[in-house]
């Protein structure tokens, strides 16, 4: 018999998720059964899979040891070098900032030196992860960035604050996310509505009608700082987060992003290339403020994190600007 006792990396969640994840190589459907066969109490008594586990719970699984070592699967620490930058960092929440290059979460072509992997290298040499003791909660991000967009993401240290982030995420209207970009031409305050869809065949968003079948709304607002010789420096605020949001948008309203190779104005591409050696988007995740925080987050409040721009961004704006 496995004895398991509920912190506060793992309370606050139904009974079958936190099984799940602590047993993701258990064939399809064995959490489920062990639950209708009473081989999983919580305090000593049987208990539903809806159930709400909280801090202190003694959860029993009648369940060998072998097979438990052989369902259960430890996330791997790897040791990888620290690329972003530490913004903000308490006991629940950690902000940093990505640089150009580096992805979020694994994909087919790279799958360990990501920015979540590198997240849990920089937790477990502080100590304050270590997946041997934390089966069943790994700390992840919130949203994601593309590659080649820099700037903030959020990370859950603790199961409430994700849940939470994750939800408040969800309306949209409890963190205000700003980026920064310099897009072609002169550029008016905007507040930009429209539709997209997937096009699967091109690996890109395409503006569609509002009729058009699976469009998805998209809005977002836009609001000049600096105006160069047929450039602009822009503050993009996003409403909807749709994938590519603000690069497919301003493409579509004549204002391409610089150096954006998917959607962007490429012979101007070109030269932005050879005069400041740039070969990604313009774009960066520059501002975070938890306006309407709830739940474990309420006493960020009111708190603004900021990256400022840096590096080969900061040159560009500096000579155009």
């Amino acid at each position: 018999m496995k004895i398991l006792k509920i912190d506060h990396l793992h309370e606050n969640q139904r009974i079958d998720k936190y099984l799940n994840k602590l047993l993701p190589n258990a064939p399809k459907g064995f959490v489920y059964k062990m639950l209708r066969k009473k081989d999983v109490k919580v305090n000593g008594k049987r208990v539903k899979e809806n159930y709400i586990v909280q801090y202190g719970d003694e959860v029993s699984l009648f369940l060998y040891d072998d097979r438990f070592i052989a369902y259960s699967k430890e996330t791997t620490i790897y040791e990888l070098p620290i690329q972003f930058k530490v913004i903000y960092e308490d006991e629940h929440i950690l902000i940093v900032d990505k640089p150009v290059g580096l992805l979020v979460q694994p994909d087919d072509h790279e799958d360990i030196n990501v920015l979540s992997n590198q997240v849990l290298t920089y937790l477990y040499r502080k100590g304050e992860y270590d997946p041997q003791k934390d089966l069943g909660f790994t700390p992840g991000p919130v949203h994601r960035l593309d590659r080649n967009t820099s700037g903030l993401v959020i990370y859950g240290k603790d199961m409430r604050a994700l849940q939470d982030l994750n939800e408040m995420m969800k309306k949209r209207h409890c963190i205000d996310k700003k980026y920064l970009t310099v897009v072609k031409g002169h550029m008016d305050e905007a507040d930009l509505k429209g539709y997209v869809v997937k096009d699967q065949e091109a690996g890109k968003m395409r503006v569609v009608s509002s009729d058009y079948p699976n469009a998805l709304s998209m809005h977002t607002l836009v609001h000049p700082l600096r105006y160069g010789h047929d450039v602009t420096l822009v503050e993009v605020s996003l409403v909807t987060g749709r994938t590519h949001q603000i690069r497919v948008h301003l493409a579509s309203q004549g204002h391409p992003v610089m150096g954006d190779r998917k959607y962007g104005d490429f012979s101007w591409n070109r030269e932005i290339a050879k005069k400041y050696k740039l070969n990604n988007q313009f774009l960066h995740a520059y501002s975070l403020t938890f306006t309407n925080p709830f739940g474990s987050m309420k006493y960020l409040k009111d708190k603004t994190f900021i990256s400022p721009l840096s590096g080969n961004f900061k040159k560009i704006v500096d000579d155009l600007f």
